[in-house]
């Protein structure tokens, strides 16, 4: 039979060497995303992979905020974030920086998230798209690629808390980041 390993046994970073380590060179754009619940889940994932920032956009909350926090449990205060008014603009700044970007949305020229190959010596960043409109056409055509998520049921998505813990780890396997 097997227990459950305490908290202090799990070897976690305190808030400041959290800050120093290292990141997965992973940013999250989150295009439009109208939930403060699924704004912090985010977080919360971010943190726990270690990504190196999250790009809030257009009408995306931003902390702090009672229910991006009552989520988030305090990865608001660890990970780095920045706000845009329109995800275009988080786009080219990334694309100044010479970031792979990659949209994650059902589209006709999509890559399977199990085929996808992270862009050799590029850093990736990610969008997640609004929960009722997806990401916006713009947005996909200004993406360098296009990953779906494999779905086998009757629903057409994932909520967008869901699909970020699954391409995030599918993303962290194949990045051979080591923390």
């Amino acid at each position: 039979m097997s227990s459950k390993t305490p908290n202090e046994a799990l070897g976690r970073l305190d808030r400041q060497a959290f800050l120093q380590a290292g990141k997965l060179p992973l940013i999250v754009v989150l295009d439009n995303i109208r939930s403060l619940n699924n704004i912090g889940s985010v977080f919360r994932t971010a943190d726990a992979f270690r990504l190196q920032a999250i790009y809030l956009c257009g009408i995306t909350a931003t902390p702090p905020h009672r229910e991006i926090a009552r989520t988030a449990l305090g990865a608001t205060e660890t990970i780095t974030w920045q706000y845009f008014a329109t995800t275009i603009e988080a786009l080219n700044k990334l694309k100044q920086e010479n970031w792979h970007i990659a949209a994650i949305e059902q589209a006709q020229n999509k890559v399977w998230l199990q085929d996808f190959v992270w862009p050799e010596e590029q850093s990736l960043a990610i969008v997640f798209g609004n929960e009722v409109m997806g990401i916006d056409e713009e947005v996909i055509n200004a993406s360098d690629s296009v990953i779906e998520i494999p779905q086998f049921g009757t629903k057409h998505s994932f909520n967008i808390a869901v699909s970020a813990g699954i391409v995030i780890w599918e993303l962290w396997k194949k990045s051979g980041y080591q923390l």
